[in-house]
């Protein structure tokens, strides 16, 4: 019986405590964990069951019992590790985003390409939820026509600083904390899952409202982000197909993000329109109505829909 990968996990956030039972539940073993700091490290490995911890990145790397790496710390340090590790033949998961700049992403691009063996999977999960994946085989159907008019994508969710960490990369831009790049990206690769296109233009504007919090104040500001909108314009394929045909205009996008503990419970709107009709994602629900017919449920989460039915009664 061929024996799961051991696993090294770069990170003491709240993911981590969420998905290392989860993979030990599914029968890999996590051997080893990085923090920046050797308390940080030994808190979550205590947490844990987790044999062995260390603030130092290469004690981690060099295991020979870690055979796949998993990425979730700042993102600052994603492509630092990540290429490092693909170096050594260890195989990663990084989570969003790819760095904090184009030059972290093609750097980890180009290390993936050079070990083509090994796994290398940047984690946009957007895509891999039940109603976009309904979503992207109704457009490929033709279900809003053979041209798509706009997209707009509305996401609100609480906020991304955590309170009992204080300060840390979360509240800082250049460490790359922020709604844009730990939600817009996933918007953003989403996009081109649906469509098959890539952005051509792009303008947007970010603003940083909540600039202080209990535990941040004084010297120290939030810099990171909490509202994004911007508009892109797509066109080109990077599939096997393309929506966009002949010479009509590139597809517009219109988003908008906002992260605040005033904004109230998670809301996630994803609207595509189209010559014949449209398609919509409200929650984990797929929505549609074309030709002037009545509106149509096409897929249901059943998750949330236990969830609504267990607050009711």
């Amino acid at each position: 019986m061929k024996m799961l990968p051991g696993i090294g996990v770069f990170g003491t956030g709240s993911v981590v405590r969420i998905i290392v039972p989860f993979l030990r539940a599914k029968g890999f073993v996590v051997v080893a964990i990085w923090g920046r700091t050797p308390a940080s490290a030994q808190q979550v490995a205590k947490e844990l069951s987790i044999p062995f911890y260390t603030s130092k990145v290469d004690e981690v790397l060099l295991r020979k019992d870690v055979d796949l790496i998993f990425v979730l710390c700042s993102p600052h340090l994603h492509a630092q590790i990540s290429v490092k590790a693909l170096g050594i033949g260890k195989h990663v998961l990084c989570d969003r985003p790819a760095g904090i700049c184009q030059n972290d992403a093609l750097k980890m691009v180009k290390a993936s390409q050079y070990y083509p063996s090994l796994i290398s999977i940047v984690n946009h999960s957007l895509r891999f939820l039940p109603a976009f994946t309904m979503m992207r085989k109704c457009l490929r159907d033709n279900y809003v026509g053979k041209r798509i008019d706009l997209c707009d994508v509305r996401i609100r969710i609480s906020s991304l600083i955590d309170e009992t960490e204080g300060y840390d990369w979360t509240c800082d831009e250049r460490m790359g904390g922020g709604i844009l790049t730990l939600v817009g990206s996933h918007v953003i690769d989403l996009l081109s899952f649906l469509t098959g296109l890539r952005a051509t233009r792009v303008h947007g504007v970010i603003r940083t409202f909540e600039s202080e919090t209990a535990r941040v104040q004084g010297i120290r500001r939030v810099t990171a982000p909490d509202f994004a909108t911007f508009q892109l314009e797509l066109g080109g394929p990077i599939n096997d197909y393309n929506l966009l045909t002949g010479d009509r205009a590139p597809l517009l996008v219109t988003v908008q993000l906002m992260s605040s503990n005033q904004a109230g419970a998670f809301n996630q709107e994803l609207v595509i329109t189209g010559e014949a009709g449209a398609l919509w994602v409200k929650g984990g629900d797929l929505h549609g109505r074309r030709n002037n017919a009545k509106e149509e449920c096409l897929y249901l989460d059943v998750e949330d829909l236990e969830v609504i039915t267990k607050s009711v009664t």
